[in-house]
């Protein structure tokens, strides 16, 4: 493959393909593969905590299962989509920002959805998950993992 037929990373973000990108080629398709697999995590771990903890500690459910979930989403995309190297406290940090971001939203919709309106916590969660799930794409291709020129490539 020439240089100019290689996938180019999207807003900015630099380094070599990871192995998913490698099958894949297309960035946002690698993102979108990996962001339904974390989601599929993260779902796994609100369940988990939830069985733990009960419905009665949704929030605390939804703290922890969101520690558990960036973290594992973190190395994933770190290892297997972006493969940026350096900037590893900085590019927690932001990840981390985009995901509080969406935190705070499931948040309130989520106290919204169980304490107002009285609907199920799973599946209220279910559909929320959703939609931040948009946030957290547009968030991370934009910010997380961003390179500026200077910075190089891996």
């Amino acid at each position: 493959m020439t240089n100019h037929d290689a996938p180019r990373p999207p807003a900015g973000m630099a380094g070599t393909p990871g192995p998913l990108l490698r099958l894949i080629r297309d960035q946002r398709i690698a993102f979108l593969l990996v962001g339904g697999f974390n989601t599929a995590i993260g779902a796994f771990f609100f369940i988990l905590f939830q069985l733990i903890l009960g419905d009665s500690r949704y929030l605390l459910v939804l703290l922890c299962a969101h520690i558990c979930a960036v973290l594992c989403a973190f190395v994933l995309y770190r290892r297997f989509v972006f493969r940026v190297r350096g900037h590893l406290a900085r590019d927690l940090a932001r990840f981390e920002l985009v995901n509080l971001t969406s935190l705070l939203i499931n948040a309130a919709l989520l106290t919204v959805a169980v304490s107002a309106l009285t609907l199920p916590v799973l599946p209220s969660q279910l559909v929320i998950t959703a939609g931040t799930m948009l946030i957290s794409f547009f968030g991370h291709r934009g910010f997380s993992f961003r390179r500026t020129a200077t910075e190089g490539k891996v």
